[in-house]
């Protein structure tokens, strides 16, 4: 493998990945040091940089991933399917008071929104949106929920430092 430029093994397994790919997992894949990895990315994201290219490297939800151009954005959507499944506002509600207050539990979301969330946090968990993050230290140890990486993937953030400001809304 070693006659390939290490831009060509970058290129090889960010392409075949599903998701994005850690810093630390794309150089214990290629056996080189972390600074030679970083050196690698940024020779390969140069590259992509070209007008004649239709994919670029983007740094998200912390690890590395080809995609499309923005402005090719349109075009490709053409090639895949629809979306079959859109979230309510009551789902998005609950994601977004998982998102800004996270870990939180049922009980503490319900208490903010003012309505049972069982079946919002049952489509979340299924879309893959938020996970069980753990247990509460309190009487019952009820759930804990946060946000995935594919929350982040979803919405096109590189963290949750990423979200944008509530302003003065108090969730």
């Amino acid at each position: 493998m070693r006659r390939f430029k290490p831009e060509a093994l970058l290129e090889a397994i960010l392409f075949a990945a599903a998701e994005p790919v850690s810093l630390h997992k794309l150089a214990e894949v290629l056996e080189m040091p972390l600074w030679e990895c970083e050196q690698a990315l940024e020779r390969y994201s140069q590259s992509l940089k070209s007008g004649e290219r239709g994919i670029m490297l983007r740094f998200i939800a912390g690890g590395w991933q080809l995609v499309t151009k923005p402005e090719l954005a349109e075009l490709v959507a053409n090639l895949a399917p629809k979306r079959q499944y859109k979230l309510s506002k009551p789902t998005i509600e609950t994601l977004a008071i998982i998102a800004y207050r996270q870990p939180i539990t049922r009980a503490e979301i319900e208490e903010i929104r003012g309505v049972k969330v069982e079946k919002a946090l049952a489509t979340l968990l299924e879309r893959g949106l938020i996970i069980e993050a753990g247990r509460k230290d309190t009487i019952g140890r009820p759930i804990l929920y946060a946000t995935s990486d594919a929350f982040l993937e979803y919405f096109g953030l590189k963290s949750l430092d990423d979200l944008p400001a509530v302003g003065k809304l108090q969730l």
